[in-house]
């Protein structure tokens, strides 16, 4: 079956720096590079990377920042029916990546902001994932939801950032957050009864990401721990959008839950020793070639 990937689409801007600027603080770095980004067009690279056929809805501007932001979906194999071109400006990313790999985004949205509802495809005839984050309008990301459980789709959410409506959490199937993300939504405590208290909002799975120790999922009757691969980190940037998109593929094409994860957690580790973000990917045999 197939996966939907409905979010937003950017172009990244990234310099790597000796530092993470603080407020009032300027940074300097060698050079910057332009690469394709967006939560929902990574994830849907990562998807069509992993196997799954793979199709995304979301917005780009008319403006020549567009061609960029399209590349790695056209690498992937991404099918771009659904994708619009508005007349805000293409979505940017801002980012600072430190000599330790970890990175700090500041996001304009442009054309992700002006997608509506009305924007979503009419059918989700041959789609069995549904896949969602949240740098779109709440309301599309609601209504989509709301669409996929109507259509018998299984609603993966990643809730990032953490900011959930509270008809949303009822319709969704599979929660992915960061360990920052859980504790936004459900409070301070140990990591698995944090995701037991989400359990009881509805989903009825919760993976929660903990980037260099793992990741754990929960559900109504187990609880799952991956340790990370151990990689040297170049670039965590895109890690969790390589994660979602993998783990819901391997989900679509039939895998069980806990293959299916443990391969998104090689796959985000490997993106970790790349920079950038779709450009950092691994493609499947590269995933199965550190499965094996």
């Amino acid at each position: 079956m197939s996966v939907l990937v409905v979010g937003s689409v950017n172009v990244d801007i990234t310099v790597r720096a000796s530092a993470i600027p603080a407020p009032g603080e300027t940074v300097l770095g060698p050079a910057a590079q332009v690469s394709p980004g967006g939560k929902g067009a990574n994830q849907a690279v990562a998807a069509g990377l992993a196997g799954a056929p793979t199709a995304l809805c979301g917005a780009v501007g008319a403006d020549a920042f567009q061609e960029v932001a399209l590349r790695g979906l056209r690498r992937a194999g991404v099918a771009l029916s659904d994708l619009h071109r508005l007349a805000e400006a293409t979505g940017l990313a801002l980012i600072t990546v430190d000599p330790h790999g970890e990175n700090a985004i500041t996001v304009a949205s442009g054309a992700n902001a002006a997608v509506g509802p009305d924007h979503l495809p009419s059918t989700l005839a041959g789609i069995s994932h549904l896949l969602l984050q949240q740098e779109l309008p709440e309301a599309v990301t609601l209504a989509a939801a709301q669409q996929g459980r109507a259509a018998r789709v299984r609603v993966v959410l990643n809730a990032a950032p953490a900011r959930v409506h509270a008809d949303l959490l009822p319709l969704v199937h599979h929660l992915v957050v960061n360990e920052h993300e859980l504790e936004a939504m459900a409070g301070p405590g140990e990591h698995a009864a944090q995701a037991a208290r989400l359990l009881a909002r509805g989903p009825e799975v919760v993976t929660v990401t903990l980037g260099a120790r793992g990741h754990l999922t929960v559900t109504g009757s187990q609880t799952l721990t991956f340790p990370a691969l151990a990689v040297p980190v170049v670039d965590t940037t895109g890690a969790g959008d390589t994660f979602c998109g993998v783990m819901t593929a391997r989900l679509a094409l039939g895998e069980p839950l806990d293959r299916a994860l443990r391969a998104a957690g090689v796959a985000a580790a490997l993106t970790c020793t790349r920079p950038g973000a779709q450009d950092a990917m691994p493609d499947w045999a590269e995933v199965q070639a550190h499965l094996a």
